[in-house]
C-alpha cells in the first residue's frame, strides 16, 4: 500500500501526502489486528506517526529510513522500565512492505512540554529541569554492551573528526553567514579535544518536542522519539537541552546539568553544536537569543552558560 522511498527526494514527495499515507498506515493496523480503530495523524515530527485509538500509537519508516525503526524498536526494549520517566513500550516491530518498517508502540500520559511550557510557573520550570538532568542521567549509566551491534559510530572521536572536514560546507549550505563561518575552524581547533570519551547511550534530541508532562502536577510523563539514539560522549546529548529545553536560560541549564551530576563548559557545548549530525546554526539563531558579540565565543556563552 506504501511505495518504496529510496531517496530523500521521494521521501519528501510522500510524507505529507495523506492520500498516500493514511490508506498504508490503515491497512498496516489491520494487518496488526486494529482494524476499525481510529487513527489520527500527529502533526509534529518527521515520521508519520499516528494515534491508533486512545491507547497505541503506529510509527512508520521509509525504506530509506529503515534502520531507524531498527535502531529505535531496539533501544525502546532496552530502556524500558529503566528512566525514572516513561517511554513507549513496544507491542510489535517489524517490515511493512516495500522497504517500510513500523513500531507499533503504547501512548504515552501528559501532552506535550513544548506546547504547555507558555503555562508552566517558574517554581515548577525549575522542577522540570532537575527531572530532565536526572532522567538524562539515569540514560547515561544504561550498559551500553546490548546495543553495541546496533548503535554507532563505532569511533567516536573519527565520527567527530569527519563531522569537523564537512561542518563549514554544511553550514554554508543552510546560508550561514560568512561572518560565522569563517569563525569555525579556529574556534574548534581552540576547544581542546576530550580524552577518550566513556560512550554512553544518547537520545541525541533531548527538548521539549520530545517531552511529555502532566499538567495538573506539572511534572514529566513521558519521553520519546529514539530513532537518532547514538553511543558516544555524554556532552553531546546537552547540545539539545541547551538548545530546546533551557533554550538560553542559565538558571535552567544549571539545574539541568545539577540534577545530571555533571557540568560541561560553554565552548565545549558549542563546540559539539558545531559538529552535532543535525547542526543548523541559522535555525538555531532564529529560535534563540543573539549574543552580545558577533563571536562565537560570546554565542557560546549566551547559549550555553549556566547559573
Amino acid at each position: 500500500m506504501l511505495p518504496a522511498v529510496r531517496t530523500d527526494e521521494e521521501w519528501d514527495a510522500v510524507v505529507g501526502d495523506e492520500a498516500v499515507m493514511r490508506p498504508g498506515a490503515e491497512h498496516l493496523a489491520g494487518r496488526l489486528g486494529l482494524a476499525g480503530q481510529t487513527l489520527r495523524r500527529y502533526p509534529e515530527g518527521s515520521f508519520p506517526v499516528y494515534a491508533v485509538g486512545d491507547r497505541q500509537v503506529l510509527k512508520l519508516y521509509p525504506t530509506v529510513s529503515a534502520e531507524d525503526g531498527r535502531t529505535e524498536a531496539r533501544v525502546l526494549e532496552h530502556v524500558q522500565g529503566k528512566l525514572p520517566i516513561a517511554t513507549p513500550e513496544v507491542h510489535a516491530d517489524g517490515e511493512y512492505e516495500n522497504g517500510w518498517r513500523y513500531i507499533l508502540m503504547t501512548q504515552l500520559p501528559g501532552q506535550g512540554l513544548a506546547g504547555s511550557w507558555p503555562h508552566v510557573p517558574d517554581a515548577d520550570r525549575d522542577r522540570l529541569a532537575s527531572e530532565v538532568g536526572a532522567a538524562i542521567a539515569a540514560l547515561h549509566a544504561l550498559d551500553t554492551e546490548p546495543l553495541r551491534e546496533v548503535l554507532g559510530p563505532p569511533d567516536w572521536r573519527a565520527f567527530l573528526a569527519g563531522q569537523r572536514t564537512t561542518t563549514v560546507a554544511r553550514q554554508r549550505a543552510r546560508q550561514l553567514p560568512e561572518l560565522w563561518v569563517e569563525q569555525i575552524p579556529e574556534f574548534l581547533a581552540s576547544v581542546p579535544p576530550a580524552g577518550e570519551p566513556e560512550r554512553v547511550l544518547l537520545h541525541t534530541e533531548m527538548m521539549r518536542e520530545h517531552l511529555l508532562v502532566k499538567p495538573s502536577r506539572w511534572t514529566l510523563s513521558g519521553l520519546f522519539d529514539f530513532e537518532p539514539a547514538m553511543l558516544g560522549d555524554r556532552a553531546y546529548e546537552f547540545v539539545a537541552v541547551g538548545l530546546f529545553v533551557s533554550r538560553g536560560d542559565p538558571r535552567l541549564l544549571g539545574r539541568v546539568m545539577a540534577a545530571y551530576g555533571r557540568t560541561f563548559s560553554p565552548r565545549e557545548l558549542m563546540a559539539h553544536t558545531i559538529l552535532h549530525v543535525y547542526s543548523n546554526l541559522p535555525w538555531y539563531f532564529r529560535e534563540l537569543p543573539a549574543p552580545p558579540e558577533d563571536t562565537l565565543d560570546s554565542l557560546a556563552e549566551t547559549w550555553f552558560g549556566s547559573a
